[in-house]
């Protein structure tokens, strides 16, 4: 049994996402001590890790709340968070290519500049004007 601040360290967690945690439901309630301490046990230790760690792998809340409710069912097929896996996997590689466009642009963009005054510069020019751009590098250009 441990405080918030001990689960916190223990997890590399601070303390108001644990209460955020709970707050959403990734994280159940703590039991309170008389003093009105939350206090908990290895199960919230355990679960917070998890959160932590899937969280460090880019997971959206709501696919790690997926995620444990299907930890809660050991004997259920893992189908489904094979599936959850795969949409990351696809946001990951969706996301790198983007930056690679970006990556891209961004050298472009130094390469061109003539490295003399603003009113000359092509770094201004090109973020002044997307259409100067040698790619399409943000899916919403141009939505509110």
């Amino acid at each position: 049994m441990s405080t918030i601040g001990r689960l916190g360290a223990a997890a590399g967690v601070k303390v108001p996402t644990i209460r955020y945690y709970e707050k959403i439901g990734l994280l159940p309630e703590a039991p309170r001590s008389e003093g009105g301490q939350r206090i908990y046990d290895r199960k919230a230790l355990n679960r917070l890790r998890f959160i932590r760690h899937a969280r460090d792998l880019g997971f959206p809340l709501e696919a790690i709340r997926d995620l444990l409710e299907l930890s809660d069912q050991p004997h259920s097929s893992c189908a489904a968070a094979d599936g959850v896996a795969r949409a990351q996997l696809s946001a990951v590689k969706t996301r790198i290519l983007r930056l690679k466009a970006l990556e891209s642009e961004l050298e472009r963009m130094i390469a061109e500049c003539a490295h003399g005054v603003i009113a000359d510069c092509r770094v201004i020019e090109v973020l002044g004007d997307h259409s100067l751009c040698g790619h399409e590098h943000h899916p919403e250009a141009g939505t509110l």
